[in-house]
């Protein structure tokens, strides 16, 4: 009997590749798998599964993960307010985790003998699959003939001719990475350290001119209604939210950062929904979260982030770390006003039930009501008691040396 493997399916030039050569050169019985992590359409989803049979596999299975990739994953990026160095809401990095998974999955179903991507050696994507795979499939061996064999496009794209594939061999002139969290844009302008992505690069181009007001109804850090419309399932309130702020051209950027493997790298993104509800989540956070809250998760949510970046999100810190972020959700509930412009948007404001910025309390720079100056000369004494020790210490100590 021939051996199985299951391989993650794209249906691009490298996974396309891996099929042929597996079960041709390689005598491998083929089992494709896509995971639907966002991005594709029904349409989009059919052309690749006539594709993968084509290319003559056994089975090709479509996975949709889109609702296990937001509670395992994107809630707690928002939760965290995570953007990784200050820029780039982890649009393809956070994916890769739950496509990992379910690829594995795959392959305890079958059960196969191994497993395959189509990862070059030249990326982060070929830890994060190898890693997840050694872990939970631990024996199964990996093959990835496109970094095994250190093939070019050009040599790829020489194979599937000479096996007679048809597909477009044309390679875009900027790679285009869609999913539910953002979509990732790579080019001539991405390769240096200087450059902007043209108009006509980004997948999405403005088409919306006149400003506009957008409300963002969170329930315990979850976007659950959006303008007048309440919206149970959160998958589909990132996918209307992304309906009305993507014709504004909003939530594009180029993120620099530092890869897995060491080297330093920038790719563009738009996420016109990701940023608007990150954005609008902190907004909340500062007005019904103490300042200490605010501070301890800062620290945390920056290292999940890296940590999640590279593809460590089975470490059981994790779960330490998601448990503080739920807790800390507990009074995130209320509106955030939005204003939508051309290219940009700006977070108007917030109501809350929970608002800490409570005129009952007093007014900055105003009035104050729950204390008056006798109790602040008392409190600036006795708050900055052991610095003015420190310093009467310190000055008396250096005029005896002098």
């Amino acid at each position: 009997m021939k051996k199985k493997i299951v391989i993650g399916f794209s249906g691009g030039l490298d996974t396309s590749f891996c099929v042929k050569y597996l079960k041709d050169d390689l005598g491998y019985e083929v089992y494709s798998v896509i995971v639907d992590t966002g991005g594709f359409s029904a349409e989009e989803l059919k052309k690749i599964e006539k594709h993968a049979y084509a290319l003559g596999v056994a089975d090709h299975k479509v996975v949709d993960a889109r609702e296990e990739y937001y509670q395992k994953v994107i809630r707690y990026l928002v939760f965290g307010n995570v953007l990784k160095n200050d820029t780039y809401p982890l649009s393809v990095s956070a994916e890769r985790a739950i496509q990992a998974f379910k690829i594995a999955e795959h392959v305890k179903e079958i059960p196969a003998d191994a497993v395959a991507h189509g990862s070059t050696g030249a990326g982060n994507d070929q830890v994060r699959f190898d890693m997840i795979f050694h872990i939970m499939i631990p024996g199964v061996e990996i093959l990835t003939p496109v970094r095994d064999l250190k093939l070019s496009r050009q040599q790829e794209v020489d194979y599937l001719k000479k096996k007679g594939v048809k597909m477009n061999f044309e390679k875009s002139v900027y790679s285009i990475n869609k999913g539910l969290w953002g979509t990732s844009v790579g080019g001539k302008e991405t390769l240096h350290s200087k450059g902007w992505l043209p108009e006509e690069a980004w997948p999405t181009q403005l088409t919306a001119k006149k400003d506009s007001e957008v409300q963002l109804h969170f329930q315990k850090g979850e976007l659950k209604g959006i303008n007048e419309k309440k919206i149970k399932d959160s998958v589909s309130a990132i996918e209307y939210l992304q309906k009305i702020a993507g014709p504004y051209a909003i939530g594009r950027d180029i993120h620099v950062g530092d890869t897995i493997i060491g080297i330093k790298g920038r790719v563009g993104f738009e996420a016109a929904a990701p940023m608007l509800i990150i954005k609008g989540h902190q907004a909340l956070e500062k007005h019904v979260l103490t300042k200490w809250q605010i501070t301890l998760k800062n620290q945390l949510s920056e290292f999940y982030g890296n940590w999640l970046h590279e593809g460590q999100l089975l470490d059981p810190v994790m779960r330490d770390i998601e448990s503080f972020m739920e807790s800390s959700q507990k009074h995130v509930t209320g509106t955030v006003f939005i204003q939508l412009m051309p290219y940009r948007f700006q977070v108007i404001g917030i109501e809350s039930p929970f608002d800490l910025m409570s005129s009952r309390f007093g007014s900055y720079g105003e009035m104050n009501k729950g204390w008056d100056g006798n109790d602040v000369r008392g409190f600036s004494k006795i708050f900055g008691n052991q610095t003015s020790i420190y310093h009467l210490i310190s000055n008396a100590t250096d005029e005896k040396k002098n």
